[in-house]
């Protein structure tokens, strides 16, 4: 069984072997655009439609000889992946559509970021792209250029220009560089490849952003998990680059914010009782370039919305603490870490009872931190409150 690329010039880009393949095949398998190029095929026709498991099904029966058309490079956000696990094939890509808009570009691509938006959500996109110099994204009709364009300026993500590349190698053709504003403006064939490149460079912040960089509580500010603190408990949760993290009582979403740089291919989802602290929490979202889901509401109400995650961080328990922490364990993932911020001895006693006889591994840390601060021209320093960062990890069910 045979698997071919195809692009949008049909037999015209293939190789005479392929196209003998074709022809002396008795199944001919591929979508409706792709079997339209081979009209006078007089074999069987198999159109894809919907989902793939039926599809497999019924190839895994076939004894015939078979060809299946694919768009591109069958293994680049195509079927191949997905059926070479299931069935004996013989696959020969054709140029993909990101090798095919770079080329029209007349840009290098072997150092650019690809993403696939079509039939995916945009969320945590911002997080994903920031500080990338070369993006190249496969785009849908929901997550189009404007689209796109309207998402990066909401964010401040000014500092990219755009390259689209539509219907490459159909009639239709069409090629166009962009600034942000004229693509948002503009309209766009369905099928299409958007690459954005910096115009000028722009760095990702460094772990340990500044406490007055976030919007705050005024006039009460203070209630921020504090940098020194915050890079404490990101050390403890052990991010990786995929981890689904979830910050329980976010406020400023100061925790939840760097979580996301760290998890930035993964997902951070974030629950707030008093609603003008989630509205700094979704400013500082946008200032800060991170996308994540963010909900009113007081833990562990609302955390069955939410999937189950690898790290949990605790900055406020808000009284329930037994009840918290029976949901959280419940759902957090074999080897997963619980971080908690408590300030008081008989809170600290309670949270260790309750984790261990949830059948926790438990580690305590008492940070006590004291900062310089000037004083005439002497320096003096100012202490921290003193927190007790609770670890908890939870073992293989």
């Amino acid at each position: 069984m045979k698997m071919i690329g195809i692009g949008d010039n049909g037999a015209a880009g293939l190789l005479p072997s392929y196209i003998d393949w074709i022809h002396e095949c008795d199944v001919l398998v591929g979508g409706e655009r792709h079997l339209q190029f081979f009209r006078e095929f007089n074999g069987e026709k198999k159109v894809i439609k919907g989902g793939l498991s039926a599809l497999t099904a019924d190839l895994q029966q076939e004894t015939r000889n078979t060809v299946i058309l694919v768009s591109g490079d069958p293994l680049f956000y195509g079927l191949g992946s997905v059926l070479a696990k299931k069935l004996p094939l013989e696959i020969y890509p054709y140029t993909s559509s990101v090798q095919l808009a770079f080329s029209k570009m007349q840009e290098s691509w072997q150092d650019a970021y690809i993403v696939s938006l079509h039939g995916r959500s945009i969320k945590g996109f911002a997080q994903r792209i920031d500080g990338r110099k070369k993006i190249a994204i496969l785009t849908d009709e929901k997550n189009s250029p404007q689209a796109i364009a309207a998402y990066l300026k909401k964010f401040g993500m000014t500092e990219y220009d755009a390259f689209v590349a539509e219907n490459l190698q159909g009639e239709d053709e069409r090629c166009r560089f962009f600034t942000l504003d004229e693509m948002e403006q503009s309209s766009f064939y369905p099928l299409n490849v958007l690459i954005l490149k910096q115009r000028v460079s722009v760095e990702r912040a460094s772990l340990g952003i500044p406490d007055d960089k976030f919007v705050q509580r005024k006039p009460d500010k203070g209630l921020i998990t504090k940098k020194e603190i915050r890079t404490l408990c990101l050390q403890e949760l052990e991010l990786k680059e995929n981890s689904i993290v979830w910050d329980i009582g976010t406020c400023t979403g100061s925790v939840a914010i760097e979580a996301a740089k760290i998890a930035r291919e993964g997902a951070v989802y974030a629950i707030e009782k008093n609603e003008g602290d989630l509205e700094n929490c979704l400013e500082n979202q946008l200032k800060h370039r991170t996308d994540f889901t963010a909900v009113l509401g007081k833990a562990p109400e609302r955390l069955d919305e939410f999937p189950d995650p690898h790290a949990i961080f605790i900055g406020g328990n808000g009284g329930n603490m037994d009840l918290l922490l029976k949901s959280c364990l419940s759902r957090l993932q074999p080897n997963g870490r619980l971080v908690m911020n408590i300030a008081t001895i008989e809170n600290l006693a309670e949270a260790m009872q309750h984790l261990k006889n949830l059948g926790c591994g438990v580690s305590v840390m008492q940070a006590q931190i004291s900062k310089s601060k000037p004083i005439l021209h002497l320096t003096r320093f100012e202490p921290l409150n003193p927190i007790f960062i609770v670890t908890a990890k939870k073992g293989k069910n």
